[in-house]
Parts: C-alpha cells; sequence; structure tokens
C-alpha cells in the first residue's frame, strides 16, 4: 500500500497541479482521486484488477482509458500534449503507464472525472466533513464505478476514512 500522505503530496496534487489551466487544480479534485485510489486498488496494493481488465491505482478498464482518448483528449490538443509529456512515448499512449506511471494514471483518472457534466462536491457546499466524503463518494460510485460495478456508495465513503484521513 502506497502511504496516502505521499500519494497526496507527491503524485496526486502535483499532477493535478500540472493540468490546471485545461482541468482546474481543486482540493476536491484531489480528495476525490484519493478516494478513487483508496478504494479501487487499497491504495496501490492492487495494481491489476483480479478476475478483471482494470489496471493501475485507480483501475481503469482498457476500454475506459481508449474512450477517453479517443472521445475527449483527441479533441483538445492542450490536454493531448499534457499526457503526451507524462507518459514520454512517440508513437501512442500505453496501458502499461496506468499500472506503472502514477502521474499518467492520475491525469487519466483526472480527466475521466472532469469530462462529467455533473459538479464535483465542493467543500463549502456540505454542513459537514462527512456529508462532503459522503457526496464524493456518491459522485465516485456513479461516474466511476457506475451503476453496472459491484461497489456501493459506503464503500468508497468507508475506503476515504479508513485510508485517506491525513
Amino acid at each position: 500500500m502506497i502511504d496516502a500522505k505521499q500519494l497526496r503530496e507527491l503524485v496526486i496534487r502535483p499532477t493535478l497541479q500540472y493540468l490546471d489551466p485545461e482541468i482546474p487544480y481543486s482540493k476536491d479534485a484531489e480528495n476525490l482521486l484519493m478516494m478513487t485510489a483508496a478504494h479501487e486498488s487499497l491504495l496501490g496494493t492492487y495494481l491489476k484488477q483480479v478476475n478483471g481488465p482494470a489496471l493501475g491505482i485507480y483501475q481503469m478498464e482498457p476500454a475506459t482509458h481508449e474512450d477517453i482518448h479517443n472521445n475527449y483528449v483527441s479533441h483538445r490538443d492542450r490536454l493531448d500534449l499534457l499526457l503526451w509529456t507524462l507518459v514520454g512515448e512517440d508513437d501512442q499512449y500505453l496501458l502499461n503507464d496506468l499500472v506503472c506511471n502514477l502521474k499518467y494514471a492520475t491525469a487519466m483518472a483526472r480527466v475521466h472525472y472532469y469530462r462529467v457534466p455533473s459538479k464535483l462536491p465542493t467543500r463549502e457546499d456540505y454542513p459537514s466533513h462527512n456529508a462532503y466524503i459522503m457526496a464524493l463518494a456518491e459522485y465516485a460510485k456513479k461516474y466511476y464505478n457506475t451503476e453496472k460495478g459491484k461497489a456501493t456508495v459506503e464503500d468508497y465513503y468507508e475506503a476515504y476514512m479508513e485510508h485517506c484521513q491525513v
């Protein structure tokens, strides 16, 4: 398991700041990605889904990776260039980068959430920290795991509360 404080400070935060202004940085996005990594891979315990195709600390499926590039990034030249710079390849994005390149995997997870039309929950919209984390969990379940996924809102909430309180 990757140390949550180090993941947040050395990977997630700098990657989100790197994507700004193409995708504006926010502490809320940082918390959402921490939650996603905590639930999906137990902060990097699993880099490939057991009995499934998902890869990396965010457990992104190859089909999702391809869809993001073909239907979103390919129409946004500056974002495409930012992602290419993270990968460092000349001819293609590689699925292997979801596994071994934490910054690329983080950027892809952020792009995945950013293309969602619904507004990301923000801390100031909720009366308590727990209500805010629950709103993030609802967002993650709906837009990352989807209604077809096995996870519940409570799974995301509990993963964040257990692993990400740094």
